[in-house]
């Protein structure tokens, strides 16, 4: 009996033992990480883009004095996994443009918190990256502003404000690489840039317009043709520009007019904006257009109290195409959204799945690899929503949602972008080009 007691003593001891040296370990590790180093590194390659002035993050992190103030915020905003933005279930795509840390970049950052974010010797620092002044893709060709100034009450709520903007393009012209830049970043939630071809209907006249004058695009985008009144760009927060691979481009017509669809917030100051778009055309040949369309549901009725109700949509492919990018787009009561690509043989493959939907970080997920979605088959889109009293982001849990424009409504859109297999503009002379659809 002594023995055994002896034998479990010695061997707490001995365990103890192998505790305090790994964790004496630990400590020697984290305080040999720095901030010069190790944790450079990755704050300039994954959070620099947004963490620097003239960007969307409220703070920058251009030097050790800008980050060490923050150091346990980034320490518990990478382990949850807040940041950077990324909310794709790993288990289903690749995207070219996935910002997650690593979980060795992320047990780095750990370290060097934990072992007192030391800063390190200068001599291990390597210069940040040179970003554009001012644009993310670099100096644009041609930069279009929205024609009036939008003068933001202090409080209450702004309708969607909608601003048309002539392009005054005397030619067709293909865009590479497009950029959205708010006039006002304390007050503009979003903007999203649609265009309006001369041969879709009458064009609206320059500056503010009434949105009853665009009909009902907005609803229909899953039955209109993929080349009218589309979505050239869109910016949210966490959202990239819009920057295509070599040989796609989307089309503007000469003559189109860009329609400006503005969400202003109110934080009970005044503001005034106008906003502009920044656009670089290919200047290699194109072979490929872009087609952004829609699987859209706009007859859903969310229940009052609802905590998971479902709504679906979908998109039917009728020729033989790539998929490029998928962006889904749902309001406060949004849940979750899964995109799955439906074969004409009854197989199928989930694209995306967005678990856990934020509202406030609205990103567009671009294909590692294009998908090639053969004709007949269908992009099925199934949203959930919260229209409970648990949803803390639920402006009014006692009433039933419907389709709007306003925060406190909500949409159900699985924006897709893609390109048809048999299109090759290079082979066709600038006026069939121009005039090649989707059809």
């Amino acid at each position: 009996m002594k023995r055994i007691l002896a034998l479990s003593l010695f061997g707490s001891l001995a365990a103890f033992g192998v505790f305090l040296s790994l964790e004496s370990s630990a400590a020697k590790t984290a305080v040999f990480v720095t901030f010069n180093k190790d944790v450079a590194p990755i704050i300039q390659n994954k959070c620099q883009v947004c963490h620097r002035p003239g960007e969307v993050a409220p703070m920058s992190f251009l030097t050790y004095k800008d980050v060490r103030p923050w150091a346990k915020s980034i320490r518990e905003a990478v382990n949850s996994r807040q940041m950077p933005p990324w909310f794709a279930d790993p288990n289903h795509g690749e995207f070219s443009n996935d910002c997650r840390l690593s979980p060795k970049e992320i047990e780095t950052i750990t370290a060097w918190v934990e072992g007192g974010a030391k800063e390190g010797e200068s001599k291990d620092l390597l210069p940040n990256p040179k970003f554009p002044e001012g644009w993310q893709i670099g100096k644009p060709d041609v930069v279009l502003p929205m024609t009036v100034d939008f003068n933001i009450p202090a409080e209450g709520a702004v309708p969607y404000k909608y601003f048309a903007v002539p392009t005054n393009f005397t030619e067709d012209k293909y865009v590479q690489l497009a950029e959205i830049r708010q006039g006002d970043r304390a007050h503009v939630h979003h903007i999203i840039v649609s265009v309006r071809y001369p041969d879709n209907g009458e064009l609206p006249p320059a500056g503010e317009i009434n949105p009853a004058m665009l009909g009902s695009i907005r609803r229909n985008s899953g039955d209109r043709p993929a080349d009218s009144d589309g979505r050239l760009a869109g910016w949210a927060p966490g959202e990239a520009p819009l920057m295509l691979r070599d040989g796609q481009a989307k089309l503007v017509k000469k003559g189109s007019v860009l329609v400006f669809q503005v969400h202003y917030t109110t934080n009970g100051e005044a503001g005034k904006d106008r906003s502009s778009i920044g656009l670089i055309f290919s200047k290699a040949p194109v072979e490929k257009r872009v087609i952004t369309a829609g699987a859209t549901q706009a007859g859903f009725v969310i229940p009052a109290g609802a905590a998971n109700h479902e709504v679906t949509s979908e998109f039917a492919f009728k020729e033989d195409s790539h998929i490029d990018s998928l962006h889904p787009h749902m309001h406060m009561r949004g849940k979750d959204f899964k995109y799955t690509l439906m074969y004409p043989d009854g197989k199928s493959k989930v694209l995306l799945s967005v678990p856990r939907w934020d509202f406030g970080w609205q990103l567009t997920y671009v294909l590692k690899e294009e998908i090639f979605a053969p004709k007949g088959s269908k992009l099925v889109c199934v949203a959930h929503y919260d229209n409970s009293i648990n949803n803390k982001f639920n402006p009014d849990p006692t009433k039933d949602v419907r389709w709007g424009d306003q925060t406190w409504e909500e949409m159900m859109i699985g924006y897709v972008d893609f390109t048809l297999d048999k299109q090759d503009l290079r082979k066709q002379s600038p006026q069939a080009a121009s005039s090649s659809s989707s059809r």
